[in-house]
């Protein structure tokens, strides 16, 4: 039996609430692709509406935390030493055009610290989530990054637009969080993407952490021009070699 914080029950609970909304939301999707206004709105309306679940449900038993989210901004509370980050969707384009592949993401950072997160794929129903010092699971199995350490065996992933790399295997899968949640699992050996914001990469950063990989302090950047370079410990010096011009 695993052993988590009161935190991270919160953060789970909170999550599958809102994950009801946006199942529920993605299920009409579909439907808005062919109408004229367009899924454009509805996903906005969407984004919003998980976005005030979790602050809700967050607030609740943590009235003093502070929040930093990707819609709403940043919200100052008494107790500004503990902050919730949170991507309501990561992956929206996804979700806008009816691919199933997105997550909501939260993260809560302490005396500037990531010390737990969680990547919730309400599709497929995968619950990736992590402590500090207590490792990284998926749906309560432990996980760990890859061990290869050959370039031609190894698959990356980067949603840069206009990047191209002849000597990686490449994927671009839209969603930046499931990335790294995938470089934690050993899915993907390395992702690497720059520009993002602390709400992208917040919860993934400790997982691959967790993991026992390697990835650059996510925290000594601003919150929206971070430069992320995620990889398993034994493909990242070929990694980083290969972008040394990115």
């Amino acid at each position: 039996m695993i052993s988590i914080s009161s935190n991270l029950n919160l953060m789970i609970k909170a999550t599958e609430k809102a994950s009801k909304s946006l199942i529920r939301d993605f299920g009409e999707i579909e439907k808005l692709q062919v109408s004229k206004k367009g899924p454009h709105d509805f996903v906005t309306k969407t984004d919003k509406n998980v976005e005030k679940i979790l602050i809700d449900e967050l607030s609740k038993a943590k009235k003093n935390y502070s929040f930093l989210s990707e819609e709403i901004g940043e919200i100052r509370n008494n107790d500004k030493e503990n902050i919730w980050i949170i991507d309501p969707i990561d992956g929206t384009n996804n979700f806008l055009h009816g691919i199933p592949h997105f997550a909501i993401c939260i993260a809560l950072q302490s005396k500037k610290e990531i010390v737990s997160g969680l990547i919730f794929d309400p599709i497929k129903d995968e619950m990736f989530f992590a402590e500090k010092n207590k490792g990284v699971y998926l749906n309560n199995q432990r996980l760990r990054v890859s061990s290869k350490n050959k370039l031609d065996d190894c698959l990356f992933s980067s949603n840069q637009e206009g990047v191209k790399f002849s000597s990686l295997n490449m994927r671009c899968s839209g969603s930046s969080a499931l990335d790294m949640a995938y470089v934690a699992s050993g899915r993907l050996d390395g992702f690497f993407q720059n520009k993002l914001n602390i709400w992208d990469v917040a919860a993934g950063y400790l997982m691959v952490k967790e993991a026992g990989g390697i990835v650059n302090d996510v925290i000594k950047f601003s919150n929206n021009n971070i430069n992320i370079r995620a990889s398993s410990s034994s493909i990242s010096e070929k990694m980083l070699e290969n972008l040394s011009n990115f």
